[in-house]
C-alpha cells in the first residue's frame, strides 16, 4: 500500500509540473487557422468510407488507415513502411517541410497517434504538427462538414530514414523481454484488457499476451464521450506503475493503440519508448513464439 501511495504521489507531482500537451489543439484554434496558406488537414478514419458519406473538416485530406499508414507488401499489413513511401504518401497530400499538419480521427486520438508517431519517425519537424482533440466530434459541435474531397497541389517534404531508437522487432522483445528478462525494460501491452488475457481473439490466430507484458490500455487515457484526452493527473495514475527511468516496449495488435500509449508516455516524461513493429498481429500468429493468458505477465514455464 504504501509502495502505491508512493507512485501515486510521484506521478502527481510530475503531473502538477507538466502542461496539457502542446500538440493537441482544439476546434476553435483549427477554425482559426483552417484557412492558413501552410495548413494540412490529414482525416485518418476508422471507416475510411465516411469521409465520402458523413464528411470531413474543409479542406480535410483523406488517410486510409491500413494502405496509407502500413507496409502494403508486408506481413504483417501494418509493419512501419519506408521512408521514401511514406514520403511520396505526404507529398501526394500536399505537404511540404514548412507545413503545419493538423490530424484528427474519429478514435479518441489513436488513429491520428499512428500517423503522429510515423512523422516522428521518418524526421519531420514535430513544432509543427498537432492533433485535434476530440476529433470530428470536437469539430462537429459548432463546425460544419463537407463532402466534396479535397484538392491539393503535390508537396515536396523530405523525410529520413526511420529512427532506430523508435522501434524494436521481435528478436528484441524475445531477447530483453522473454529470455533474459533484463530489468530495465519493460513491455507494455496497449490492447483491451480481455485481448491481453486471451478471452477474446482477434487480429491474430491465437489469443493471450508476450510473456512479461504488463497491460495498461491506452484508450482509457481518453474520454469515451468526448473522445478527448484527460488530464495529466488521471494519465499519470494510469500509468503510474510504470518507472519512468526504464525503457519500454509497447505493442498492440495493429499499431494504433500502441502508438496512442507512445505519446502518452513521452508526454508524461518517460524518456525511452519503443513501438514493437508488427505488433501482436506478427506475434500472435507466430506459432512457434510463446504466448501467455490470463492475468499475470508470467504463468506456466514463464513464471519460473
Amino acid at each position: 500500500m504504501r509502495r502505491v501511495l508512493l507512485s501515486l504521489l510521484l506521478w502527481s507531482l510530475w503531473s502538477i509540473a507538466h502542461a496539457r500537451p502542446d500538440f493537441l489543439a482544439d476546434a476553435d484554434w483549427l477554425a482559426e487557422h483552417v484557412d492558413d496558406e501552410n495548413l494540412i488537414v490529414l482525416e485518418v478514419r476508422y471507416h475510411p468510407h465516411r469521409y465520402y458519406t458523413v464528411g470531413h473538416i474543409p479542406g480535410a485530406v483523406q488517410v486510409q488507415r491500413f494502405k496509407d499508414l502500413g507496409d502494403n507488401h508486408a506481413v504483417p499489413l501494418m509493419r512501419f513502411p519506408k521512408y521514401r513511401v511514406f514520403q511520396e504518401r505526404l507529398r501526394a497530400w500536399g505537404v511540404n517541410d514548412d507545413s503545419t499538419i493538423v490530424l484528427y480521427d474519429d478514435s479518441r486520438s489513436a488513429l491520428a497517434s499512428r500517423l503522429y508517431f510515423m512523422l516522428e519517425l521518418f524526421g519531420f519537424d514535430m513544432a509543427r504538427v498537432r492533433i485535434l482533440d476530440g476529433g470530428t466530434l470536437e469539430w462537429s459541435a459548432f463546425n460544419e462538414l463537407e463532402r466534396d474531397p479535397a484538392g491539393r497541389q503535390p508537396g515536396g517534404v523530405t523525410l529520413k530514414p526511420a529512427n532506430p531508437d523508435l522501434l524494436v522487432e521481435w528478436t528484441d522483445v524475445y531477447d530483453d523481454v522473454v529470455s533474459r528478462r533484463d530489468p530495465n525494460v519493460v513491455l507494455l501491452d496497449a490492447r483491451p484488457k480481455d485481448m491481453y488475457t486471451g478471452e477474446v481473439v482477434r487480429h491474430s490466430i491465437r489469443g493471450g499476451h508476450i510473456p512479461g507484458a504488463v497491460n495498461v490500455v491506452s484508450l482509457d487515457g481518453t474520454d469515451g464521450q468526448s473522445q478527448k484526452w484527460l488530464s495529466d493527473a488521471a494519465l499519470g495514475n494510469l500509468y503510474r506503475d510504470l518507472p519512468k527511468e526504464k525503457t519500454v516496449y509497447v505493442y498492440c495488435h495493429d499499431g494504433f493503440r500502441m502508438s496512442l500509449a507512445y505519446l502518452q508516455l513521452k508526454h508524461l516524461g518517460m524518456k525511452d519508448v519503443r513501438l514493437y513493429n508488427g505488433g501482436w498481429s506478427h506475434w500472435g500468429n507466430e506459432l512457434a513464439l510463446p504466448v501467455v493468458e490470463g492475468d499475470s505477465p508470467y504463468n506456466g514455464d514463464y513464471a519460473l
